[in-house]
Protein backbone atom coordinates (compact mmCIF):
# COMPACT_ATOMS: atom_id res chain seq x y z
CA UNK A 1 0.00 0.00 0.00
CA UNK A 2 2.86 2.40 0.77
CA UNK A 3 4.50 1.83 -2.60
CA UNK A 4 1.81 3.71 -4.46
CA UNK A 5 2.73 6.93 -2.63
CA UNK A 6 6.41 6.79 -3.64
CA UNK A 7 6.04 5.25 -7.10
CA UNK A 8 7.52 7.47 -9.80
CA UNK A 9 9.12 9.84 -7.33
CA UNK A 10 12.48 9.55 -5.68
CA UNK A 11 12.58 10.78 -2.13
CA UNK A 12 15.33 13.29 -1.52
CA UNK A 13 16.74 11.18 1.31
CA UNK A 14 17.12 8.17 -0.99
CA UNK A 15 19.26 10.00 -3.56
CA UNK A 16 22.98 9.21 -3.39
CA UNK A 17 25.35 11.91 -2.15
CA UNK A 18 27.92 10.98 -4.76
CA UNK A 19 25.85 12.28 -7.65
CA UNK A 20 27.71 13.40 -10.76
CA UNK A 21 29.20 16.87 -10.79
CA UNK A 22 27.01 19.56 -12.26
CA UNK A 23 28.27 22.79 -13.68
CA UNK A 24 26.71 26.21 -13.48
CA UNK A 25 27.24 28.56 -16.39
CA UNK A 26 29.70 31.37 -15.73
CA UNK A 27 27.17 33.98 -16.83
CA UNK A 28 24.57 32.74 -14.32
CA UNK A 29 27.15 32.69 -11.53
CA UNK A 30 28.44 36.17 -12.32
CA UNK A 31 24.94 37.61 -12.48
CA UNK A 32 24.04 36.09 -9.13
CA UNK A 33 27.31 37.14 -7.50
CA UNK A 34 27.08 40.70 -8.83
CA UNK A 35 23.60 40.92 -7.31
CA UNK A 36 25.02 39.68 -3.99
CA UNK A 37 27.70 42.39 -4.13
CA UNK A 38 25.12 45.08 -4.98
CA UNK A 39 22.86 43.88 -2.15
CA UNK A 40 25.73 44.07 0.34
CA UNK A 41 26.94 47.39 -1.04
CA UNK A 42 23.56 49.02 -0.50
CA UNK A 43 23.74 48.16 3.22
CA UNK A 44 27.26 49.32 4.12
CA UNK A 45 29.19 52.60 4.15
CA UNK A 46 32.81 51.56 3.52
CA UNK A 47 34.90 49.10 1.55
CA UNK A 48 36.01 47.29 4.71
CA UNK A 49 32.37 46.83 5.80
CA UNK A 50 31.53 45.48 2.33
CA UNK A 51 34.38 42.98 2.44
CA UNK A 52 33.33 41.93 5.96
CA UNK A 53 29.75 41.38 4.76
CA UNK A 54 30.97 39.33 1.77
CA UNK A 55 33.19 37.27 4.09
CA UNK A 56 30.23 36.66 6.39
CA UNK A 57 28.14 35.40 3.46
CA UNK A 58 31.03 33.19 2.35
CA UNK A 59 31.21 31.65 5.83
CA UNK A 60 27.62 30.49 5.50
CA UNK A 61 28.46 28.81 2.20
CA UNK A 62 31.68 27.28 3.53
CA UNK A 63 30.01 25.53 6.45
CA UNK A 64 27.57 23.73 4.17
CA UNK A 65 30.14 23.04 1.47
CA UNK A 66 32.47 21.32 3.94
CA UNK A 67 29.89 18.71 4.90
CA UNK A 68 29.09 17.85 1.29
CA UNK A 69 32.72 17.66 0.15
CA UNK A 70 33.88 15.58 3.12
CA UNK A 71 31.14 13.04 2.36
CA UNK A 72 31.77 13.01 -1.39
CA UNK A 73 35.55 13.24 -1.55
CA UNK A 74 36.73 11.77 1.75
CA UNK A 75 33.97 9.27 2.63
CA UNK A 76 33.27 11.16 5.86
CA UNK A 77 36.87 11.24 7.10
CA UNK A 78 38.15 14.64 8.19
CA UNK A 79 41.74 15.86 8.08
CA UNK A 80 43.86 16.05 11.23
CA UNK A 81 46.96 17.88 9.96
CA UNK A 82 47.32 21.48 8.83
CA UNK A 83 49.03 20.73 5.53
CA UNK A 84 46.43 18.09 4.60
CA UNK A 85 43.47 20.44 5.22
CA UNK A 86 45.19 23.17 3.21
CA UNK A 87 45.79 20.78 0.31
CA UNK A 88 42.14 19.68 0.56
CA UNK A 89 41.10 23.34 0.20
CA UNK A 90 43.59 24.05 -2.60
CA UNK A 91 42.55 21.01 -4.64
CA UNK A 92 39.09 19.68 -3.73
CA UNK A 93 37.34 22.84 -2.57
CA UNK A 94 38.71 24.95 -5.42
CA UNK A 95 37.79 22.26 -7.96
CA UNK A 96 34.25 22.05 -6.57
CA UNK A 97 33.81 25.83 -6.63
CA UNK A 98 35.76 26.92 -9.72
CA UNK A 99 36.53 23.77 -11.72
CA UNK A 100 40.31 24.01 -11.18
CA UNK A 101 42.92 23.99 -8.43
CA UNK A 102 44.13 27.17 -6.76
CA UNK A 103 47.31 28.54 -8.34
CA UNK A 104 49.65 28.29 -5.33
CA UNK A 105 49.87 27.30 -1.68
CA UNK A 106 52.77 28.79 0.27
CA UNK A 107 53.92 29.03 3.86
CA UNK A 108 55.32 32.27 5.25
CA UNK A 109 59.10 32.21 5.72
CA UNK A 110 59.10 33.95 9.07
CA UNK A 111 55.92 32.55 10.67
CA UNK A 112 54.96 28.88 10.98
CA UNK A 113 51.27 29.66 11.54
CA UNK A 114 50.75 31.75 8.38
CA UNK A 115 49.96 30.25 4.98
CA UNK A 116 48.93 31.78 1.66
CA UNK A 117 46.61 30.53 -1.06
CA UNK A 118 47.29 32.52 -4.20
CA UNK A 119 44.83 32.85 -7.06
CA UNK A 120 45.96 35.06 -9.94
CA UNK A 121 42.51 35.82 -11.31
CA UNK A 122 39.67 34.69 -9.04
CA UNK A 123 36.34 34.24 -10.80
CA UNK A 124 34.57 36.46 -8.26
CA UNK A 125 36.74 39.46 -9.26
CA UNK A 126 36.66 38.85 -13.01
CA UNK A 127 33.26 40.35 -13.84
CA UNK A 128 32.93 42.95 -11.07
CA UNK A 129 33.63 46.53 -12.12
CA UNK A 130 34.99 48.55 -9.23
CA UNK A 131 34.83 52.37 -9.19
CA UNK A 132 38.11 54.23 -8.63
CA UNK A 133 37.10 55.42 -5.17
CA UNK A 134 36.68 51.78 -4.11
CA UNK A 135 39.84 50.49 -5.79
CA UNK A 136 40.88 48.56 -2.67
CA UNK A 137 37.72 46.39 -2.87
CA UNK A 138 38.52 42.71 -3.31
CA UNK A 139 35.38 40.61 -3.77
CA UNK A 140 37.47 37.51 -3.05
CA UNK A 141 36.62 38.26 0.59
CA UNK A 142 33.67 35.97 -0.18
CA UNK A 143 36.12 33.14 -0.94
CA UNK A 144 38.07 34.05 2.21
CA UNK A 145 34.88 33.55 4.22
CA UNK A 146 34.35 30.14 2.64
CA UNK A 147 37.92 29.08 3.48
CA UNK A 148 37.68 30.41 7.04
CA UNK A 149 34.45 28.50 7.68
CA UNK A 150 35.91 25.28 6.27
CA UNK A 151 38.99 25.58 8.48
CA UNK A 152 37.05 26.51 11.61
CA UNK A 153 34.44 23.77 11.18
CA UNK A 154 37.22 21.25 10.53
CA UNK A 155 38.84 22.02 13.89
CA UNK A 156 41.54 24.37 12.59
CA UNK A 157 40.51 27.83 13.89
CA UNK A 158 42.08 30.50 11.71
CA UNK A 159 41.59 34.06 10.52
CA UNK A 160 41.54 34.48 6.73
CA UNK A 161 42.16 37.87 5.16
CA UNK A 162 42.28 38.76 1.48
CA UNK A 163 44.98 40.95 -0.07
CA UNK A 164 46.02 42.19 -3.51
CA UNK A 165 49.43 40.53 -3.97
CA UNK A 166 50.47 38.33 -6.93
CA UNK A 167 46.83 38.54 -7.99
CA UNK A 168 44.68 37.77 -4.97
CA UNK A 169 46.22 36.23 -1.87
CA UNK A 170 44.25 34.63 0.94
CA UNK A 171 46.36 34.96 4.09
CA UNK A 172 45.52 32.20 6.57
CA UNK A 173 46.71 32.77 10.12
CA UNK A 174 46.11 29.74 12.36
CA UNK A 175 45.61 29.90 16.11
CA UNK A 176 48.65 28.96 18.18
CA UNK A 177 46.85 25.86 19.53
CA UNK A 178 46.43 24.48 15.99
CA UNK A 179 50.16 24.67 15.29
CA UNK A 180 50.99 23.13 18.69
CA UNK A 181 48.58 20.25 18.00
CA UNK A 182 50.08 19.72 14.54
CA UNK A 183 53.61 19.56 15.97
CA UNK A 184 52.45 17.07 18.62
CA UNK A 185 50.91 14.88 15.88
CA UNK A 186 54.18 14.94 13.92
CA UNK A 187 56.12 13.95 17.05
CA UNK A 188 54.16 10.71 17.44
Amino acid sequence: METRFTRGKSAILERPLSRPKTEVSVSAFTLLFSEVVQYCQSRVYSVSELQARLSEMGQRVGGSLLDVLVLREKNGKRETKVLNILLFIKVSVWRALFGKEADKLEQANDDDKTYYIIEKEPLVNTYISVPKENSSLNCAAFIGGIVEAILTHSGFPAKVTVHWHKGTTLMIKFDEAVIARDKALEGK
